[in-house]
């Protein structure tokens, strides 16, 4: 792998190092990764969709995180966006390093040794002031936004122990606090900015998860989208094929026609029970940094919880008001279960997601959801077992409940070898419908949309 000298600094991919005049300078490795890639292309401007592509590969990003990680490295190098010496904005295209004169070396070669991190000048005290003036208001425009988080930024490379001492209490202090908190993820070898012990921790930590939601609005709202169509498109299968096998099952009544209504069926109950799940999961992954996997299945299982019970009370009204049937269907607990159980399975499957929301590609994605229909399968046959049934089972008590119905579902029942849909029957098909409802759900959750537009 070659190394590139560029002015006073040397680069090496290898040993991921930026080194200027023997002191090495600290960039996370998402920043890192970007700047190799532009001096790599060089001789070309490189589209955002490429970077977006290549650095961010594995999750998905709102925009402004690409104009943040341009200004880190350009604030690294010293260089200015007006007048730059090294990256240049291409207005809505992208960026590309402009420096001439970039020397390419064997990296086998003898690394000079580094003088460990270039030293901080001293900070005047009214520096910190003026920095801490600015994270206290809540910002307006997009512009003011991204000044706000670069001063973010440089309270941390000042250091954000002497910042914490003197924001205190002031007012906006609980906003600052969150703000600080959630850049050190975007700075290399940051402080500690504590929630819990901080003043105001509930106000603190009610302010980033504010600011961590706004700040993925944009890429949430397809990726909430797709959970849904997946989960209504597994709900469509199950449906689907479930009527067939019935309808041609020994002893069954049921004409083909009820195929296409089980197929409706299931793609309500799947499409809304993935929005509920995929809603919760969007939002504990935009909010959570730390925790994640604890914070998805509780956002999966709220979300689930949520839907499921609204599901449960509007199905028995119905059914009482239009038809006069009593029957006792699930709905809150089930929800609650199935959605903790994909909120683990997708954790399970999407460890090192960092940074973003989730997008693996290839293998990755099929292993996600892979692990994720494993693991609604699994809870929904512990449900099951519980006597709590899901579509399939309560559309069966629902047939049973009202005389001259078609679609019970003893014939599968006989199918599987019980003379009525009994338990065995009942964990069978419950646990199907969890590992479809699953997949059809990380499918669609994971699926990795167009990156947004390059912006003038």
């Amino acid at each position: 792998m070659p190394r590139y000298r560029f002015g006073e600094f040397v680069l090496s991919p290898r040993r991921r190092l930026l080194v200027r005049e023997g002191h090495e300078l600290p960039l996370i490795p998402r920043y890192f990764d970007l700047l190799v890639f532009l001096i790599e292309r060089r001789h070309e401007v490189v589209h955002r969709r490429e970077i977006f592509d290549r650095v961010w590969s594995d999750v998905i990003v709102s925009d402004s995180a690409l104009s943040q990680a341009i200004r880190t490295i350009r604030r690294t190098l010293g260089d200015d966006s007006r007048e730059p010496r090294f990256i240049r904005t291409m207005s809505r295209h992208g960026y590309r390093f402009i420096l001439d004169g970039v020397v390419e070396d064997n990296d086998d070669q003898v690394w000079p040794s580094a003088g460990g991190l270039a030293p901080e000048p001293l900070v005047a005290p009214s520096t910190v002031e003026s920095l801490l003036a600015r994270l206290t208001v809540v910002p307006a425009t997009t512009l003011e936004e991204e000044e706000q988080r670069e001063a973010a930024e440089r309270v941390h490379a000042l250091g954000v122990s002497d910042a914490l001492a003197r924001l205190g209490t002031r007012p906006g202090h609980a906003y600052a606090r969150a703000l600080l908190r959630d850049a050190r993820w975007d700075v290399p070898q940051p402080g500690p900015v504590p929630v819990i012990g901080a003043p105001a921790p509930l106000a603190v930590a009610r302010e980033l998860i504010a600011l961590r939601v706004r700040r993925a609005a944009r890429v949430m709202a397809p990726r909430w989208a797709g959970a849904a169509i997946g989960g209504g498109a597994a709900g469509i299968s199950a449906g689907v094929i479930g009527g067939l096998i019935l309808a041609v099952a020994p002893g069954s009544t049921a004409p083909l026609a009820v195929a296409p209504v089980l197929g409706a069926i299931g793609a309500a109950c799947g499409g809304l029970g993935a929005a509920g799940v995929g809603a919760g999961l969007c939002l504990a992954e935009a909010a959570a940094r730390s925790r994640r996997g604890l914070a998805l299945s509780l956002g999966a299982a709220m979300g689930g919880g949520a839907v499921g019970t609204a599901i449960q009370w509007v199905g028995r009204w119905s059914l009482t008001a239009l038809v006069g049937l009593r029957v006792a269907l699930g709905g809150g607990l089930e929800g609650l279960v199935l959605g903790g159980a994909a909120g683990v399975g997708y954790a399970l499957g999407t460890p090192r997601a960092t940074g973003g929301l989730a997008t693996p590609v290839g293998r990755r994605r099929l292993l996600a959801a892979a692990l994720t229909a494993c693991c609604c399968g699994l809870g929904a046959l512990i449900l099951a077992l519980a006597g709590r049934p899901l579509v399939g089972g309560s559309l069966h008590l629902i047939a049973r409940a009202a005389h001259g119905s078609q679609v019970t579902l003893t014939p599968l029942g006989r199918l599987i070898g019980e003379p009525d849909f009994g338990r065995v029957s009942q964990a069978v098909i419950a646990a199907g419908e969890g590992a479809l409802f699953g997949f059809g759900l990380a499918l669609g959750l994971t699926r990795r949309p167009a990156p947004p537009p390059a912006r003038p």
